[in-house]
């Protein structure tokens, strides 16, 4: 909001007015570092089920999509890596902390892959093999549209319009 020379208070001005950030302070996070906090997370993925009789598995789906909602914008993994999701418009400026909403959407093509390997892995002989494959899918797509975007942005991110940055 800001006021116009009337002096009344309107909603007007572009989303780069209205952020405190200028676009030289984002640093984007390396692509390693990235993958090392989604490493973290997964690990906690796989504690929760594990650890929680009969509902482990619905504890893992709920902190996959929402654990960048979490602490603003950073999962437990990119908090210990020193990172955070941001929510960018498209000049890659930031706009806010990354919020649930966004983490779901993000997190999306990750929630599928679980889910699907959750079902395969109830497949008598080759369920484990399945679901191997299926979240290795989904890991090495997500990494390459990454490693291949110029602005290295995964799938989940182009669908809820984040960016990973070094958190300052």
């Amino acid at each position: 909001m800001h006021m116009d020379d009337a002096g009344t208070i309107d909603d007007v001005g572009t989303l780069y007015e209205r952020s405190s950030i200028r676009k030289e302070d984002i640093i984007k996070a390396a692509s390693l570092n990235r993958i090392i906090a989604k490493i973290i997370d997964f690990v906690i993925v796989m504690a929760l089920l594990k650890i929680i009789p009969g509902l482990g598995f619905f504890a893992g789906l709920t902190y996959l999509i929402l654990a960048d909602g979490l602490f603003q914008g950073r999962s437990a993994g990119k908090r210990l890596m020193g990172l955070r999701v941001s929510i960018c418009d498209e000049s890659d400026h930031e706009i806010a902390e990354c919020r649930y909403q966004e983490s779901v959407y993000r997190n999306f093509p990750f929630a599928i892959g679980y889910i699907l390997a959750g079902i395969f892995w109830n497949i008598p002989i080759l369920g484990a093999v399945l679901s191997i494959i299926t979240v290795a899918a989904v890991l090495v797509l997500e990494s390459l549209i990454m490693l291949g975007s110029e602005n290295s942005r995964r799938l989940g991110d182009e669908m809820a319009k984040t960016m990973v940055v070094v958190d300052k």
